[in-house]
This record gives C-alpha cells, structure tokens and sequence, in this order.
C-alpha cells in the first residue's frame, strides 16, 4: 500500500486579519491568512490557512469575509532564535466564499503513531494522552500533528505504541500559554488536534 493516510480538514469560518504573502513553491506564490472557527461551548478557535495565489484570485478574498474551506493540516519545522518550533496550518485545496456566518471544524486523521503516547492527570484528576501523529504525503513528504486526547478515549489511545496506524476524528484547536523569556511573561499560541474518538486503522483488502 503505497499510502494509507488520510488528512481531511472542513474548516470554515471569518477571514480575520490581513491576507500575507507566504512563500513561493515550484512557481506558485502562496498566501496566509487566520480563520476564526467557533466551537460548540462559543470558544473561538484562530486556526493559520495557507492558500494558493489562483484560489485567492478565483475567490476575491478579503477580510471579514466568510468562507468554506476543505483542506489538509499541514506541519513544518520553522527555525527561530530558540530553536525549532513546530507550524501547523491549514492547507486550502478548495475555498469558497458564504453569503452566511458559518463554522465548521471537522477533521479525519488516519496515519502512524511516531513516539509513544504519554498518558496523565490534570491537578482535578481529567484524563489526557498526547500523541504525535506522522501523515505521509507525496514525494516521500510527512506531516507530525500533536493530538490531544481527553477522559475514555484517553485510556484508548495509551494502549497504543510508536508504529500503530490510528484513525481519529477531531478539530484543531489554538490554545494560548505563557512563556517567561528573558524573565518576562510572554503570551504564545500552540496548535493541536482535539481528539473525539480514535481506533486503530482498518483497510480493505
């Protein structure tokens, strides 16, 4: 089986911010912009979308616009002074723009556990278990996504080990932390994967 992954993203919420230029790949430019997605509990989520220059065109985007995307969440390690900091974004393959205030945040993993997953209890007993998880794409390319795994689905996800292929359906979530750099509090933003349900990955003959 030459790929057995699976990286399905329907992130769809309001443009926030300005629309930046990216980078540059094999001759096409590529844009970056934040989605802001709501949750059930009306927690807003600021989620990081890369888009191709031909999709911004064909969609006229601006901010404040709201817009439906189905994308793949993509990772890359970028280098800064304190070392490597794991990126993770949203990669637009399909966007459009909706007439509506709409939210979605829907998402389906299917790939290989790359570190054994690290089970433990918040200070008021919750279960928690994180997992990297590694999705292959083409060109022998691979993304490391952090999950995060709460309470039942917990004590699932620990019985695993580095090497077992999983299946998970979640959302990504943004969550701020405190970083004390040069003595002095700094506010940050982590991205991870909120794991509703995972199970090891079954494919057909």
């Amino acid at each position: 089986m030459e790929n057995s992954s699976q990286n399905i993203l329907f992130l769809s919420g309001e443009i926030t911010g300005e629309i930046e230029y990216s980078h540059e790949s094999h001759g096409c430019n590529f844009y970056t912009f934040k989605l802001k997605t709501k949750r059930l509990s009306g927690t807003y989520d600021i989620i990081n979308v890369l888009v191709r220059d031909k999709l911004l065109d064909e969609s006229a985007l601006r901010p404040g616009d709201y817009v439906c995307t189905k994308s793949e969440l993509r990772s890359f390690n970028k280098k800064t002074d304190a070392g490597n900091k794991l990126v993770v974004s949203a990669f637009a393959k399909e966007i459009e723009k909706s007439n509506t205030e709409v939210y979605e945040n829907t998402l389906q993993l299917t790939g290989t556990i790359c570190k054994d997953p690290v089970y433990r209890k918040t200070p008021l007993g919750r279960e928690i278990c994180d997992i990297m998880l590694a999705i292959n794409r083409k060109y022998g390319r691979s993304d490391y996504l952090p999950l995060i795994v709460w309470g039942r689905n917990a004590r699932i996800a620990e019985s695993f080990s580095t090497g077992d292929t999983v299946t998970v359906i979640g959302r990504v979530q943004s969550r701020e932390y405190i970083k004390i750099i040069d003595g002095e509090e700094v506010v940050k933003t982590t991205y991870e994967v909120s794991v509703s349900s995972i199970e090891e990955a079954v494919f057909e003959n």
